[in-house]
Order: C-alpha cells, then structure tokens, then sequence
C-alpha cells in the first residue's frame, strides 16, 4: 500500500506544472507526461481487477435489499391500517417509498425528455464525499443529489466514500432525514469507509496548506478507487486533485464536480497586493509584498496553475454560483477547451429549505405587526464573516439616532466550533463594549433549528458581511422567511440572491460600515416592507429543492450519456 501511494503521488505530480518547475526543461516531461500516462492506466487496469470482486458484491447485496424491502412494503400495505403513532409512521415511510416509485417529468430534465431506455441505466455512481455526516449546506448538496438520482435512475447504484467510521447506514440515513427532510431510498445505497481521512484535514498541514491538503486528496483518493472503481465518478466537496487522479486512472471514466467554491480564485491572487482593487479585502490582504510576500505569491500562482490542470480534466461542472462559476471558468476554462471539453460550465443553485421555511414563517398583514426591529445575522463565528465590520455598521446606525435606529437590536446567531471560536467571540463581545452597543447586541452560540426559526419569524432584516461570500445560503433563508437582506456588494448574495423581483429591490447591498448603516436605515425605514419581504420571499424560490433536482438531472444525464456512448 505504501509503496502504491507513493509510486502514484510522484506520478499525479509529474503531471503537473510543479514537474516542469522541478526538472527546469520544459522537453523531458513532455515525454514523462506520455510515459506517466501509461503507467496510469496500467495503474487503472490494475485497480479495476482488485476491485471487481466488491462490485459484484455490491451489485448482488442490492438486488437482495431490493427484495427485502419490496416484501417489507408488502407486508406492511397488507396488514391493515392500525391505530397509533407506529401507524402514522409507517405511513410518512409508506409515502415517501411511493414518492421514490413516481418519478415526476418535471424534474427530470433529461436531454432524453425521460425516455425508458434511460431511466433503466443501472451502472454505478462514486460520490466523493468524505465528510457525508458532516450536516452542512455541502451535505444536502449531496444528499439531494443522491435523491434526485435515485428518482431519475432508480436501478442505479449509489456509492458514498466516506470517512465516517463512527456511522453506519441506517444511523446516517435517519441523521439524514431527520436533519433536511431528504428520504434516500436504501437498498441502493451504499457507503465505502476510507481510512486516510486525516491525509486532508488542515492540522496535518500546518504550513502549505493549500498544497498540502491537495496531495493529502490524492492518498484519499487512491484509498477510494483501491475499495471501487464506479462507472461515473462525482466530487461533490472541492477535491479537483481527485477528479485529476481519476483521469489519470481511468482516461474513459465519465467525472463530474460540484463545486461549491475555488480553492483558490483569482480575487484570493489580487488580494495578495495591496495596490489592486481587493488589496484590502479578505484574511490575506496585501500580504503579497516584501520577499516572504513574494514568495508566498509564487506558491499561490504554481498552486493555482497545478489546480487549473487538475480541474480542466473534468468531464462536466457544476458550480453553486454566478461567482463561483466566473472564477471556475477563468482557472479551468481555457484548459478545458484545449482538452476538448466542451460541455459549459452550469450554474446549479444548492438546495436550500425554502419550502420549509415558507410552511412554517407566514409573510401577510397578520406577522408584519409581531416583527421588530432586529437585525439577524447567522453565520458562523469565523474571520471571513466580518462580525467586526457589522458591529462597526450598527454602532454608527444607532449613534444616528433616527427614527429607525431608536430600539433597534443585532443579533449574532453562529455556532462554535472551537477554541479559536470562542476567543474570536470574546474580542467581539470586548468591542461591543467599546462601541458601547451592549443592551443592543445578543449573542446566541450554537442555536437550535427552533430557535432560528424563532428569530427568522421575528426579525425585520438580515445581515451578511462576508466579502465574496461564493453563494450565501443564510441570505436565501433570511429572503424565504421575509426578511428584508443587507448583504456585502459582492458574490452569491450580489449576483444571485438580493436582486430585483419584477423590476423592484428585495434588499440592498453594502460594503463600508457607513454603507452598511445606510443599509440598516433604508431597511428600517420603507413605507410599506411587507411588499419587500412577499418579493424576497418571490426571490427564494429560485433556489429550491425541485429547482435543485431539475438542474443536476440535467448535468447528470450528460454524464450518463457519455457512459452510454462510451460502452
């Protein structure tokens, strides 16, 4: 195994530009890049062989769940309807298989129009996804992929490699449905534990970081394909080294990425020097100058280099944002057209509960008389947040003393997540004082779902201060609830959620503390906000789970087509 490792993470590197920096003769791995291709394929073949054994395993396992669970369903139509909560439950289950069973046109958005021949595919999909129990917006990414490819593929075969030991499948499927409402059917999932996770977790680099992680991917991904070779493989959480290596592997292996942000970007590069226009913005600004400057920018640029190569390899791409796919277009895009790659890099908004929150938070007349004047700000307490820039933003609009600002509150919503959090949330509860704001200012760490959903019902307006946020899943739950946003003027929240509804505004964009102050003023001050929150709430609904469904179909039929052509 280690000499395995070791021989293809020499060989994934030499197929970078660091192979060209390191041999300084831009001729010789011309001819390495031909001899490392063969070796990776022979590399591929020699996986395939190891794993076919698993495969038929998995493949038999499912046919074998799926008649267990057809006889379970069976059994359970056939006993009558009993009285009790055991009744009610077997019902909501009985319900959501016969959801699994109808597979709605709407959301297909096959390039087929929902031809049977398709809908029969039975090949295997590899989702990679290392932290699958993790929770997070990135989660129900995956698990409403997974959902969604079930309903337009239901003979399909789902596989998650992750690294959740500690989780088997029943536990993660009810954590699943039990936090996002998403019902996965069983039988034709299964999960693959690696055993390398740490290989990319940040403390296992504590310098080079960027870099290390990256070739941390490549220990991890070898671990996934030395458990299965899939038939289609899909990243769903950013690791573009891994989408790489399974080229390398497997040249005729349709992959696909969802990416929800860069690795790097080319803001992140320009951020580096204080003389460019975002010189001053993000948690390295103008770090780019003297020789340790320098040099940090030449590692920057070779990373991105390295990560446009891998990236470029990419069969089809999602991203999560207008942002996000501006940037991805200018890493991989010229790559990619060299590469023949030809399929466009799509827009796919990530789920978001939009339909939860609309059933439970009402928008009318009634609910407009029990808001108050409460800024909400939900975000973890993490530095690219910018809390600072927030608080300085509502002490300048309270120290305005107008009308609007009078009993005005903030309210941080976040959770914690260690000790850096916790002392992060001292020094600003050390400059709430200062700004002296104190009886203005609630801090609520690590909040329930009822508790959001308690101050979304009751605030008038939301808050976002992170610079380039990639896409801003707070501020659309901040819009389905009614609330009127006051969000950076940049990113997600800029290009593709606050924006106008039928020619008129669903909130407004900031960028200093003064224009953020005016923000809160404006919001505060409307002649009529419940025509703002019903736009916003208008808003919303381009991002939801239906809409989610339709647009992955949509890039996942491209993959399976080329699976199709290709056997």
């Amino acid at each position: 195994m280690a000499l395995a490792t070791a021989l293809y993470t020499i060989l994934a590197l030499a197929c970078t530009p660091f192979a060209a920096v390191l041999l300084w003769n831009y001729g010789v791995p011309v001819l390495f890049h031909a001899l490392a291709n063969t070796v990776g394929t022979t590399l591929g073949w020699y996986l395939r062989k190891k794993t076919d054994g698993r495969r038929s395993l998995i493949i038999r396992l499912t046919e074998d769940d799926e008649k267990a669970h057809a006889e379970k369903r069976s059994s359970s139509k056939s006993g009558g309807s009993g009285s009790g909560s055991g009744s009610s439950s077997s019902d909501s289950r009985s319900s959501l298989d016969n959801d699994w069973e109808n597979i709605e046109a709407s959301v297909l958005g096959s390039s087929h129009n929902g031809e049977k021949g398709e809908q029969d595919w039975d090949g295997i999909v590899g989702f990679f996804h290392p932290f699958c129990n993790a929770g997070g917006g990135g989660e129900r990414v995956l698990w409403a992929a997974i959902r969604a490819t079930q309903k337009r593929w239901p003979k399909a075969k789902c596989v998650v490699y992750t690294g959740d030991h500690d989780v088997n499948k029943e536990k993660m499927l009810i954590r699943v449905e039990n936090t996002f409402s998403i019902h996965i059917h069983p039988p034709t999932v299964t999960f693959l534990y690696l055993s390398t996770r740490h290989w990319v977790l940040s403390s296992t680099w504590p310098h080079f970081t960027l870099l290390g992680q990256s070739l941390g991917s490549l220990v991890l991904g070898w671990d996934a394909f030395s458990l299965l070779v899939p038939d289609i493989f899909v990243d769903t959480m950013g690791y573009a080294f891994v989408l790489g290596l399974s080229k390398i592997l497997f040249p005729q292996m349709p992959t696909g990425a969802y990416v929800h942000y860069p690795t790097i970007s080319t803001d992140m590069l320009d951020s580096l020097d204080p003389t460019k226009a975002v010189g001053d913005k993000g948690v390295n600004a103008g770090q780019g100058v003297g020789f340790r400057g320098q040099a940090k920018m030449f590692y920057w640029k070779l990373f991105a280099a390295t990560y446009s190569w891998m990236g470029a390899s990419v069969d089809v791409v999602m991203t999560n944002s207008t942002w996000t796919q501006d940037h991805i277009q200018k890493l991989w895009g010229p790559r990619r057209q060299n590469r023949k790659q030809n399929h466009p890099i799509a827009v796919v908004y990530p789920p978001c509960a939009v339909s939860e929150l609309a059933a439970q938070i009402e928008v009318d007349p009634k609910s407009e008389k029990r808001r108050e004047k409460v800024l909400l700000y939900i975000a973890q307490f993490r530095p690219e947040k910018n809390h600072t820039l927030i608080l300085d933003a509502f002490a300048e609009f309270v120290n305005s003393k107008s009308e609007a600002s009078k009993d005005a509150k903030l309210v941080l919503v976040g959770s914690v997540r260690d000790d850096s959090d916790s002392k992060r949330v001292y020094q600003l509860r050390l400059l709430v004082n200062e700004l002296q704001i104190k009886d203005r200012v609630t801090f609520q760490l690590d909040a329930s779902w009822p508790d959001i959903l308690m101050w979304l019902s009751r605030a008038s307006v939301g808050v976002n201060g992170m610079w380039n946020e990639h896409f801003g899943i707070g501020v659309v739950e901040y819009q389905a609830a009614g609330l009127i946003a006051v969000v950076h003027d940049s990113g997600g929240p800029k290009l593709d959620i606050v924006i106008k509804v039928d020619g008129e505004p669903t909130g407004f964009h900031a960028t200093t503390a003064t224009e953020f102050a005016e923000g809160f003023e404006k919001a505060l001050s409307l002649p009529d906000p419940l025509s703002v929150r019903k736009r916003a709430r208008v808003s919303a609904t381009r991002f939801s789970e239906e809409e989610f469904a339709r647009k992955w179909l949509a890039q996942m039929s491209l993959l399976v087509d080329i699976k199709t052509n290709k056997s």
